[in-house]
């Protein structure tokens, strides 16, 4: 039995990528997830360091969505010097496996050539 672009089935799938790209659609959102969770980094400066062309204002932005989002919990020690650290949350723990499937391709299909 096929299905027809109208079925409930095929815009349920529809929404569920939908949802998903607004989500993690951020120009660097699947960078910070993958920074995070695969290298382990925490802090704010790093992050800005190693993502080396996204400005201060961009990836406070990103960061307060994906934590909105569920997927990385914001941690203020409240010392001076500020110091705040990101964790990934349940969510964005089990998002990991995926994030590394999307680089094992990414770099399959030659991708880690090309910027």
């Amino acid at each position: 039995m096929g299905f027809s672009e109208n079925s409930e089935l095929a815009i349920g799938r529809c929404k569920t990528i939908s949802l998903l790209q607004k989500i993690l659609g951020g120009k660097w959102k699947l960078e910070i997830l993958y920074y995070i969770s695969v290298h382990d980094i925490h802090r704010f400066g790093a992050l800005r360091r190693k993502i080396e062309k996204i400005t201060e204002s961009s990836l406070t932005k990103q960061l307060r969505e994906l934590e909105q989002d569920g997927f990385i919990e914001r941690h203020d020690f409240k010392e001076i010097p500020p110091r705040v650290e990101y964790t990934l949350t349940a969510l964005g723990q089990s998002f990991i496996s995926v994030l590394k499937f999307m680089k094992e391709w990414g770099d399959m299909n030659g991708l880690s050539q090309s910027e």
